[in-house]
């Protein structure tokens, strides 16, 4: 799974962008940090090396509430933007194709008229049966039949008529254009000044961001560094555990499952091999979580999935929850996670993408079950699925 830091790294790197003046949050404030000396006495006394680690992990826990309140308004006013830009270049696109039909309408609507000037010009010169009239008006295979059945003057006259209107409405043409290309410039305008406001909003949230994760590094560290000692234990493997305990408690918040519409036929799965592939990750149920670990006493959330099927023949990617999507999204066997049965794979994601990097995935069990090696603060184990940042389509390894 990906560190908490590289999610919040990654949702900002898309924003970096002007200088902007842009007001965001309220002030937080400034929890009160325990001493050195405080931790030291705590861990001589069991109970209040207690009160302490709890202290602690209410401090840790604000600092990352906080950090998570402005990566959520980062993320909208980037989504705000994106989405402003998208409707300009739209506009932008719009005003260049009139801007074209405008010009050629124009230019007909001149010639047309330049035309009719010169037609006019020439009956009244040579008169309506002269034969230059009739060279412009008739073709040689069909001028017989033509005069026969009207007369010079009548064709003449009708078709004089019909180039007028034609004129004419190809100068009215041509003004229409005009008025909704001129429409067109005025509402691209107000969509650039829009999308430049979005523009100062998002680079203003992404900051409030930063400045939030730089304020706060040194004080996560030292509060890390103060838990890992109350609890003896190493200060990565402590802020593993925090990251593990936080994307836990964002799953834990949400209480609906996602739906999702079907994308296409996917098959059934192949339930010899799907009970084997369980059988093989039921065994390795109460073993520890290791940040890499593929067996065979450690594991981590993609390591688990891809031994427990490679156990069965079937290849569903390489270590990495983000690659196992992928496979299985380019072998088209992802379903609704309505659909899903079991044996699929489900996954956990942050991005607003369908194709951006999930952090996290499990073999679902059915019944609302699943079996996950979940994160340093716990073993491999069953539990019920969490739907916070759940990714709304499973995929089906062993359909055909």
């Amino acid at each position: 799974m990906p560190k908490r830091s590289k999610s919040i790294i990654a949702a900002i790197a898309g924003m970096i962008l002007i200088a902007t003046g842009f007001a965001l949050s309220p002030a937080y404030a400034v929890p009160d940090y325990p001493t050195a000396a405080e931790v030291a006495a705590a861990k001589r006394n069991v109970e209040e090396k207690k009160k302490m680690i709890s202290r602690i992990e209410g401090i840790l826990n604000t600092l990352q509430d906080e950090a998570d309140a402005l990566e959520s308004v980062a993320l909208q006013k980037n989504e705000q933007y994106n989405q402003a830009k998208q409707a300009v270049k739209i506009m932008a696109d719009k005003v260049e194709g009139l801007e074209a039909k405008v010009k050629t309408a124009e230019e007909e609507a001149g010639e047309a008229k330049t035309m009719l000037g010169q037609i006019v010009a020439r009956m009244y010169r040579q008169g309506t049966s002269g034969n230059t009239t009739l060279e412009i008006f008739f073709n040689p295979e069909s001028s017989d039949e033509l005069l026969y059945q009207l007369g010079a003057s009548d064709v003449v006259a009708q078709r004089t008529q019909v180039m007028y209107e034609q004129a004419m409405q190809k100068q009215s043409d041509a003004k229409a254009l005009a008025a909704e290309l001129s429409s067109a410039q005025a509402e691209l305008e107000t969509r650039r000044a829009a999308s430049e406001k979005l523009y100062r909003e998002a680079k203003a949230a992404a900051d409030a961001v930063i400045a939030k994760v730089n304020e706060s590094e040194s004080q996560r560290a030292s509060m890390l560094g103060q838990l890992a000692n109350l609890k003896d234990t190493a200060s990565d493997l402590e802020r593993q555990r925090r990251e593990g305990l936080e994307a836990e408690r964002r799953q834990n918040a949400v209480k609906d499952a996602p739906t999702a519409p079907e994308l296409y036929t996917v098959g059934a799965p192949n339930s010899d091999l799907v009970e084997r592939a369980i059988g093989f990750a039921s065994a390795q149920l109460g073993e520890r979580y290791v940040l890499g670990g593929s067996g065979p006493d450690i594991w981590d959330c993609s390591g688990i999935t891809m031994k427990s099927y490679a156990s069965v023949g079937v290849y569903i990617g390489w270590h990495s929850a983000t690659a196992q999507f992928n496979i299985m999204a380019s072998n088209q066997k992802l379903v609704p996670f309505q659909d899903a049965q079991r044996g699929d794979l489900i996954w956990w994601t942050r991005s607003s993408s369908f194709s951006g990097d999930k952090y996290h995935t499990a073999i679902y069990l059915g019944g609302g079950m699943m079996l996950e090696a979940p994160n340093p603060a716990r073993t491999v184990r069953i539990v019920p699925v969490r739907y916070g940042e759940l990714f709304p389509y499973a995929a089906r390894p062993t359909a055909n």
